[in-house]
């Protein structure tokens, strides 16, 4: 008898792919963030996390709701800490000392958010936790606590209930935008342990238990990151240093699994020749004015006018050196 060291696991069909023609717009954990690298790399036209990192449904939802419904943020919803201007809605990456800086850069994220879902055929949503932090003086769940001492916060767990509320809120927001977009969820594999084991766990169950009462809907699929995480890979050598988030070979194998459900031959091919480009793009010859290397240059350039004339949004720049 064959002997087997792994459970791997086997992906469910998708009745739809992503290809170069889709448009993929995605919110969530730093998971999200992983596929976005990969989105970005090999080219597809998307815009994942333009909001910075998003983990609780509730925050997902309000931050979509924001984009759909053009909600742009006004003073009301800034606050002055350590001399920067803040926001329990945003993320840190749009802290500011200059107010109207502030709003102005994210209200224009929030219109080109806007505009580029009018257009986009899949929606990624990836959930990191069901914990979520009220700031106790508003009453208002957080999307980040930006250091604020937590005696000002209350930490509640969403009960699944709430967690699927939430998740429908979001599948019915996404089919406002257009009513034929394919709506993926993802649970994160990154362990919450300031949670505690048995907080994060709990809170991960919730997520699963919401998240497979939903996708029995018209085009809402669940795509299991996590379970490839915790019972394919269930090694620490696929993790970072910290021991909760997966390492570049882990996401290398998640993204390849990713591919081989829903994307075609010819997509993977397409995204082969980005990859060869980029690779290209990294050379470094000895004598940059040979002849041969000048040839080889070319002969790159060809490629990427190549892919440009089909795909506008692509663009490679050869001084940047690509991971």
């Amino acid at each position: 008898m064959q002997m087997k060291f792994r459970t791997e696991i086997t992906l469910p069909p998708y009745p739809f792919q992503i290809d170069y023609q889709s448009k993929i717009f995605g919110l969530g954990s730093c998971f999200v963030d992983n596929m976005r690298d990969k989105f970005d790399y090999y080219q597809f036209n998307s815009q994942i996390n333009p909001f910075g990192t998003i983990f609780n449904p509730y925050s997902v939802r309000k931050t979509l709701e924001n984009a759909v419904k053009l909600n742009f943020l006004s003073e009301k919803d800034l606050f002055f800490h350590q001399n920067t201007w803040k926001s329990y809605q945003l993320h840190s990456i749009f802290n500011h000392s200059e107010q109207k800086n502030m709003l102005e850069n994210v209200n224009r994220k929030i219109e080109q958010a806007n505009h580029f879902l009018q257009n986009s055929n899949v929606i990624l949503i990836t959930l990191g936790t069901g914990w979520i932090y009220r700031h106790k003086k508003t009453d208002e769940i957080v999307n980040n606590c930006h250091k604020i001492p937590q005696k000002e916060f209350a930490k509640e767990l969403m009960t699944t209930t709430e967690i699927i509320d939430e998740l429908n809120k979001i599948i019915k927001l996404s089919k406002s935008i257009s009513t034929s977009v394919k709506i993926l969820f993802t649970i994160s594999p990154v362990r919450h342990l300031k949670d505690g084991f048995t907080d994060n766990n709990l809170s991960k169950s919730y997520l699963t238990n919401a998240v497979h009462s939903v996708v029995n809907q018209q085009d809402v699929f669940y795509f299991p990151s996590y379970e490839i995480m915790m019972d394919d890979l269930r090694d620490y050598r696929f993790y970072k240093d910290d021991m909760l988030h997966p390492n570049s070979i882990a996401v290398d194998y998640i993204w390849q699994k990713l591919q081989k459900s829903l994307m075609s031959k010819e997509t993977i091919a397409i995204s082969n020749k980005v990859e060869k480009i980029r690779k290209a793009l990294q050379h470094r010859a000895f004598d940059e004015t040979a002849t041969q290397h000048q040839a080889f240059l070319a002969k790159t350039r060809k490629q990427i006018e190549a892919l440009h004339s089909k795909y506008k949004w692509m663009h490679f720049d050869e001084k940047k050196n690509y991971r």
